[in-house]
C-alpha cells in the first residue's frame, strides 16, 4: 500500500479525498488513493479495506518500507516509522528535504489509535478559522500519528494511502 503526499500544503479546509483521488489519477496511478486523515464518516485506522490491513506493507513512492503492514500504523506507538525512509509527494518530491512544504508537519485528526477526534479535525476538515483545531503529527518525532493541537489556518502536509490494492 503506498503512501503518498499531496503536492502542496494544505490548510484545515480541504476536499482531500478528491484532491488524493485526482492527484493519483494525474500521476498514473490506478488504484484508489484516500487521505490519510479521520472524518467526520470514517476513522483512520478503517480507511484501508480488512483484506489489506494485515498482509500487504506501506510503502513509499519507491516501494521502500514505511511499516510492516496498515495495522501496525495504528499499535499504540504514535505511528512511529523509519525517518530514513522518505515520503515523496505525487510528483516525486521528498516532503521531509523539499521547501515546497516548510512546516514539516502532517494533518490526521486521529488518536494514536486512529480513531477520529471530533473536537480536533477542523469541523470535519471544512474550515481553515484560526480559532478552530485540528490534530497533528511534527514528522521530526518519527511519528504519523503524534499529538499536537494546531489551528486549522496553519498549512500542513496531506498524506495519502492506497485503500484497495491493486495488483
Amino acid at each position: 500500500l503506498h503512501l503518498v503526499a499531496l503536492n502542496s500544503p494544505f490548510s484545515g479546509d480541504m476536499r482531500a479525498d478528491f484532491q488524493c483521488f485526482q492527484q493519483a489519477q494525474q500521476a498514473g496511478l490506478t488504484s484508489t488513493y484516500r487521505a490519510f486523515l479521520s472524518s467526520h464518516l470514517q476513522d483512520l485506522a478503517t480507511v484501508v479495506r480488512k483484506t489489506d490491513r494485515y498482509h500487504l506493507p506501506v510503502v513509499n513512492l519507491k516501494g521502500e518500507t514505511l511499516f510492516h503492514n496498515w495495522e501496525s500504523i495504528f499499535n499504540g506507538n504514535g505511528g512511529q516509522f523509519n525517518t530514513h525512509v522518505p515520503i515523496y509527494s505525487f510528483d516525486g518530491r521528498n516532503i521531509m528535504t523539499d521547501p515546497s512544504w516548510p512546516q514539516k508537519v502532517i494533518w490526521h485528526g486521529s488518536t494514536p489509535n486512529g480513531i477520529r477526534l471530533v473536537s480536533n479535525y477542523c469541523e470535519a476538515w471544512h474550515t481553515a478559522g484560526m480559532g478552530a483545531v485540528g490534530q497533528a503529527s511534527p514528522l521530526k518525532t518519527g511519528k504519523l500519528l503524534d499529538q499536537k493541537v494546531f489551528s486549522c489556518s496553519n498549512k500542513f502536509i496531506v498524506l495519502c494511502i492506497e485503500n484497495s490494492f491493486v495488483s
